[in-house]
C-alpha cells in the first residue's frame, strides 16, 4: 500500500511524463511540481525506475483486479467482450496520462525490468481477450475454426489504435463512446 506522498508523487509522474515526455520527467522537474525537495523524493522512492515500475504495477494490479472478477461473472462471451471493452476505456478516460505510460513501451526498451512488466500487462488482457474469444467459439457465436489468437491480436490492435489516436489529437473526443462504437462493430464482425 502506497503512502500518500507515495501516490502523490505517482500521480504527479503520470501527469509529467503525459505532459513533458519522459525526457522532462526527471526528479528535479517532479521536485519542482510536487513543490517538495529531490531528496524528499528520493525517501520515497529511490528512482525514476522505480517510480516507474509502481506505476507499472499499479496498473497491472488494477487488471489483475479485474480479470478476478470477470472470471467469475456468468455472462455471455459477447457480453463479457463489450464488459472488458468499457473498463479498459473508462480507465483511460479516468486517468487520460496514464495512456502516456502504458502505450509507450518504446521508453522502456533499455530497461529489461520495466519491459516485462509492460510485457506482463500485454500478456494478461491477451489472454483475457483469448480466454473470451474461446467461449464465444464454445457457445457457437463465432466460427468454430476461427484462430483466436488473431482474433485477440486484431481487437487489441484497434484498442490501442483508438487509444493513441485520442491522445495525439488532445482528447478531442470522447474515448468511452468512440470505444463502444469498435466494440459493437467487433462484435457485429464476430458473429456468424
Amino acid at each position: 500500500m502506497l503512502s500518500e506522498r507515495q501516490q502523490q508523487i505517482i500521480e504527479t509522474s503520470i501527469a509529467l511524463i503525459d505532459q513533458k515526455g519522459i525526457q522532462g520527467f526527471t526528479i528535479k522537474n517532479l521536485s519542482k511540481a510536487i513543490g517538495i525537495s529531490e531528496p524528499a523524493i528520493y525517501r520515497h522512492f529511490e528512482s525514476k525506475f522505480e517510480i516507474l515500475a509502481t506505476i507499472l504495477d499499479a496498473f497491472k494490479i488494477q487488471i489483475t483486479s479485474f480479470q478476478d472478477k470477470f472470471s467469475h461473472m456468468d455472462k455471455d462471451a459477447f457480453t463479457k467482450l463489450a464488459m472488458l471493452f468499457s473498463n479498459r476505456f473508462a480507465a483511460f478516460a479516468e486517468n487520460p496520462a496514464l495512456v502516456s505510460v502504458v502505450f509507450s513501451e518504446e521508453i522502456f526498451q533499455n530497461e529489461e525490468k520495466l519491459t516485462k512488466k509492460v510485457n506482463e500487462i500485454y500478456y494478461l488482457n491477451e489472454m483475457m481477450l483469448v480466454s473470451i474469444l474461446e467461449q464465444a467459439r464454445k457457445e457457437g457465436l463465432i466460427e468454430k475454426d476461427a484462430d483466436v489468437n488473431i482474433l485477440a491480436l486484431m481487437i487489441l490492435g484497434s484498442i490501442r489504435l483508438l487509444v493513441k489516436k485520442w491522445k495525439m489529437t488532445q482528447y478531442s473526443f470522447n474515448l468511452q463512446d468512440e470505444g463502444k462504437k469498435i466494440m459493437d462493430s467487433t462484435i457485429k464482425m464476430l458473429k456468424i
